[in-house]
């Protein structure tokens, strides 16, 4: 989500794939690398049709960074695992109604709310370009995770900012670097996932990776394991939260990060202090009895960004590995703990203006310590269970979790089916005031769902009208989602998923997903 106010729009301008894309001169730091998929297509973003060749290098699953690590875990006592969350909406405030990422609408209204940051925001959304090559060069061991929504980085691609996504590439290519940088996968358009139709789920996962692919490389996309939940919201409805997982595995996902409130264990439990600093086994049931599961790394304490801009979780497992909880037994094998942090990447003071200054002073100080292979060190997610893995530490051996509140399903239902599910939903709706389907998120005073009917039976009907008009075809002819008409109804409706237009209230941001709702209704009739 973003503070930023907005200005309104040509209330009947359906946007043209030629007025979205920015013709403004870039600085090119670097030559981009070959692509093997185009940016653009059709002149919209490229999130479509190439669904095979996605799945091919998405699919096999042996090691990626535990033979480039540097590190040992019989040498280190705790780890810390940071991520930065990156967003701006794509929203219909351009020329005529276009469709332009909030950045850019920053940029040309620097007199409105706090726009006047834009510069800022563009700058920290590159800089990490430029912090973990100095770091290096400095005898540092740095790490650090990446999420980028689709919006943004087409966005950046819009204003052709390709100083930006240069400065990313060179991150991903460069074999000295990309070790020590994982990006993670998330949702397209930033849909949160609970009250995100189900056959969407997937839409918006593959979007995300398509278009990845074709900014920075089908290799690239290949090293993407990890996947970050858009406001770490996680779904509880048992046949949403199975479908959830079934379709992340399918883009070939190996985990996700999930915040420690929103799952219990299979009893009801909270986890306790030591597991959530252990990789947990995510279950899910459906309505039909049957289960799956994913590894799930948690995200401990709260979303404020001072957790990560002050280096927070470095000092909590420092902590931890003085006080000899540093070190836990997981299947048998003695391990180091890890803690995992996530935090908005530009938005708020703390993030533009004091991450600088902590990160490089307390990597001096981690190296200045011996902390760059020993003690306490920084590891990424995907390093750290692959490194676990070597060590013959299995994802059986991890502790088992599910979502919040699911206990309650469960204690009331023995032999899952679709109507004894609904019914024990019912009746806890009706009888116990804490229960409810709508997820868990990184904050619970705030709801996607709520007061928001005018935004989501449209979206609901927009995505019930795309899989009539096109899942036959493309079941029939998967060649269908490489046509224009699907691409551009696909794009709107993964748009009016975007959770910002469910976040700040009634106003300028509803009006948005209904003007995006009312081009995607064009679109499906013209391709009717």
């Amino acid at each position: 989500m973003r503070l930023q106010d907005t200005v309104g729009f040509a209330a009947n301008a359906c946007v043209r794939p030629e007025q979205t894309l920015c013709k403004k001169p870039s600085a090119m730091i670097a030559a981009p690398p070959r692509q093997t998929i185009p940016t653009t297509r059709n002149g919209w973003p490229n999130i479509c049709g190439a669904e095979g060749a996605i799945a091919d290098i998405t699919r096999p699953t042996h090691p990626i960074y535990q033979p480039h690590s540097n590190l040992d875990l019989d040498q280190i006592q705790s780890a810390f695992a940071c991520a930065l969350h990156m967003h701006q909406p794509t929203i219909p405030a351009g020329a005529d109604g276009g469709l332009i990422g909030n950045l850019q609408h920053m940029f040309e209204h620097p007199q409105e709310g706090d726009n006047h940051n834009a510069s800022v925001f563009a700058d920290c959304y590159g800089r990490m370009g430029r912090f973990i090559p100095e770091l290096i060069d400095q005898g540092c061991n740095p790490r650090i995770m990446l999420d980028y929504s689709g919006n943004l980085l087409w966005g950046l691609h819009q204003m052709g900012r390709e100083d930006i996504l240069d400065s990313l590439r060179g991150l991903i290519h460069n074999p000295r670097y990309w070790p020590h940088v994982e990006w993670l996968g998330t949702m397209w358009s930033h849909a949160v996932a609970p009250s995100t139709p189900i056959p969407d789920l997937k839409l918006q996962i593959q979007a995300w990776q398509q278009y990845f692919a074709a900014l920075f490389g089908m290799e690239a996309l290949g090293r993407v394991k990890g996947f970050s939940p858009p406001e770490m919201h996680l779904p509880n409805h048992p046949d949403t939260l199975y479908e959830y997982i079934k379709a992340l595995k399918d883009c070939g996902y190996r985990w996700l990060l999930v915040q420690e409130d929103s799952v219990e264990r299979l009893g009801g439990d909270r986890l306790s202090q030591d597991d959530k600093y252990l990789p947990n086994q995510l279950v899910a049931k459906n309505s039909q009895g049957e289960t799956i599961a994913i590894t799930a790394l948690i995200k401990t304490q709260g979303s404020d960004t001072k957790l990560v801009a002050q280096m927070q979780p470095y000092f909590e497992m420092a902590d931890r590995a003085r006080q000899g909880r540093g070190r836990q037994t997981l299947g048998g094998i003695d391990i180091p703990s890890l803690g995992s942090q996530i935090a908005d990447g530009e938005n708020g003071g703390v993030m533009m203006n004091e991450y600088p200054r902590d990160l490089f002073r307390v990597y001096h100080e981690m190296r200045d310590r011996g902390h760059n292979h020993s003690g306490t060190v920084a590891l990424n997610g995907t390093e750290y269970l692959e490194l676990l893995d070597a060590k013959g530490v299995k994802p059986q051996d991890y502790p088992q979790c599910q979502a919040v509140q699911q206990h309650k399903i469960w204690q009331r239902v023995a032999n899952p089916t679709p109507a004894a599910v609904a019914e024990a939903i019912a009746q806890l709706q009706r009888s116990d005031p804490q229960f409810h389907m709508d997820g868990a998120s990184w904050t619970n005073d705030l709801s996607w769902v709520q007061g928001y009917d005018n935004v989501l039976e449209p979206m609901n009907q927009l995505s019930a009208r795309f899989h009539q008009t096109y899942d036959a075809q493309v079941a029939a002819d998967p060649t269908v989602t490489q046509r224009a008409d699907y691409q551009a109804a696909l794009l709107y409706l993964l748009l009016v998923e975007t959770s910002c237009f469910r976040y700040w209230g009634q106003g300028a941001w509803t009006d948005y997903a209904r003007e995006l709702y009312r081009c995607g209704e064009a679109a499906l009739s013209a391709a009717a």
